[in-house]
């Protein structure tokens, strides 16, 4: 799961609990906490332990279930959302939720009582979204064979599935290639070209100068 900034935890006014990555003592009842302690913030931005700030009876629930944190959420009528420092990524992200345990264990029982249900969604959309990938490549092979007439047979699909590929974070990906705009889909061509034994001879009118004399592709594959 992506973490989420505290700017972005702070808009939802949700009460936040920090995981301190440095020796803490609680302001309150002067107790040292240690690293690694639990503390939350309050109105003079003081940290405080979770007992003095009326936070030490929820429980913790891990990310991993978004139907068991949503229910769980909603559920609870205090609830608190843990954050931990990213040295990677230099923010903090969101660790999990401090809940009700009420809360909690209605939510396990509506979650546990539509599984099935659930997981049956989850396998219809997969084979929806699968199909409509599938529709989108061969609408992608099509559009790159329109701009590259001469491109050999079987190799506009072989683009197609290098520039579509899931979560590569190629342009085939962009908002402007699932139009199929011309200009994202010869872009393509550039990497493919660059491959041994897979680059090929095509014309590209106006793509390096702005003439119409074209650009020339060798064929590495032949040694021409």
């Amino acid at each position: 799961m992506k973490g989420k900034s505290v700017g972005q935890e702070k808009s939802k006014n949700e009460l936040l609990v920090f995981i301190s990555r440095r020796e803490s003592t609680c302001d309150e009842c002067k107790e040292m906490l240690g690293h690694g302690a639990w503390i939350t913030l309050n109105r003079e931005k003081r940290a405080l332990c979770l007992s003095c700030g009326d936070l030490d009876h929820l429980l913790f629930l891990p990310p991993g279930d978004a139907a068991l944190t949503r229910r769980a959420r909603k559920y609870s009528t205090l609830a608190a959302v843990v954050l931990e420092w990213s040295r990677a990524r230099k923010r903090y992200e969101r660790q999990g939720l401090l809940v009700e345990e009420q809360a909690l264990e209605k939510a396990e029982q509506e979650c546990l009582a539509d599984s099935e249900t659930r997981a049956r969604r989850r396998e219809r959309e997969a084979a929806k979204v699968a199909e409509m990938d599938k529709q989108y490549i061969g609408q992608f092979t099509a559009r790159v064979r329109e701009c590259f007439p001469r491109c050999p047979a079987g190799r506009e699909m072989v683009i197609a599935q290098h520039a579509c590929l899931k979560y590569s974070g190629r342009v085939g990906r962009s908002a402007a290639a699932k139009s199929l705009d011309e200009e994202a889909v010869r872009w393509q061509w550039l990497p493919i070209s660059a491959m041994p034994r897979r680059a090929t001879t095509i014309f590209w009118p106006g793509a390096a100068t702005g003439k119409t004399q074209g650009r020339k592709l060798e064929e590495k594959s032949t040694g021409s």
